[in-house]
């Protein structure tokens, strides 16, 4: 029997789903336009002005990263129907995803995080390690983060700020939800312990266009920025309309990639979850600093106009 939710075409090669089930990760390529003209561009190019940083001089560069938020989306289907596609294939079909997915210029501009520093590849010294989730009590079914979604928007180069990813954790992050029903607090996973034991950590780097699907329960952390570019990226989260089924051989409909990652991390072909209480929201603190961010970025904008 073949479910509803299955696709009906695959953006996917059968590389991708076995690099996505092993080690919890596609990467694709060349997912939207970021030429002049295009709406990627302008965004890239109106980000200098929002944050109040010259492209040209340096001396007004932070040796960090600004978070920025959102003042403008696109929908994904219509930005990056490749992206959109993949993204569907991976939940489980797009009726599995939740809403209309939308992308939007609330980038993570590393401007040169760590530049005053000596550089550090990825291992446990970086430390900042996490489980992305900051909105929402966590089980190993959670439908709040269908998948870690990194959206490129300039050229990352080594050196130059790309996400380090820990392709080994999702099946310690996946064994330790298993291990615990009555749900995970956002900084209640034992991140250092598990960065101890990883061995698969990656630098990840591409091309303006570019996107990385990731399984959500794999582990990453932000990088220093030695290159002289800024680093610009989103980290978009999408929800599933239902949590994730490890039991779906009662009524045949198919187990999605996600859910198969998570079946192989725990060693079985199905698995039989409830969680022991009531799922949970959280107002992260975030919010706050958005808030008086957008403010600050209108006053900039305003005086430009004046």
């Amino acid at each position: 029997m073949t479910s509803s939710s299955s696709v009906q075409s695959s953006v996917l090669s059968a590389a991708d789903h076995e690099n996505f089930l092993a080690h919890g990760f596609v990467h694709l390529k060349n997912c939207f336009d970021t030429a002049p003209g295009s709406l990627a561009h302008r965004w890239v190019e109106e980000s200098w002005v929002r944050n109040g940083i010259s492209p040209t001089d340096r001396s007004t560069w932070p040796n960090d990263k600004i978070h920025m938020p959102p003042t403008e989306t696109a929908r994904v289907r219509d930005f990056s129907p490749k992206a959109f596609s993949a993204i569907s294939e991976l939940c489980g079909g797009e009726d599995r995803v939740a809403g209309d997915l939308s992308w939007g210029n609330f980038f993570i501009a590393n401007y040169g995080l760590g530049r005053d520093k000596p550089w550090l590849p990825p291992g446990p010294e970086i430390g900042g390690w996490h489980v992305d989730g900051d909105s929402f009590l966590h089980f190993l079914d959670s439908p709040e983060q269908s998948l870690l979604i990194v959206v490129l928007f300039s050229d990352i180069h080594p050196k130059g700020g790309g996400t380090f990813i820990a392709c080994d954790s999702v099946p310690m992050v996946a064994r330790y939800l298993a291990e615990h029903p009555e749900g995970v607090t956002p900084n209640g996973f034992p991140c250092k312990e598990f960065i101890l034991n990883c061995r698969d950590l990656r630098e990840t780097t591409g091309k303006a266009g570019d996107v990385f699907l990731l399984h959500p329960f794999i582990l990453h952390t932000s990088s220093y920025n030695h290159r002289p570019e800024v680093r610009l990226m989103i980290n978009p989260a999408g929800q599933l309309r239902e949590p994730m089924r490890f039991d779906r051989r009662s009524d045949g409909s198919a187990y999605s990639p996600m859910e198969r990652c998570v079946l192989r991390a725990l060693g079985v072909d199905h698995y039989d979850f409830k969680p022991t209480v009531p799922r949970q929201k959280i107002v992260p603190g975030r919010v706050a600093r958005e808030q008086a961010m957008i403010a600050k970025e209108k006053e900039r904008l305003a005086a430009l106009k004046a």
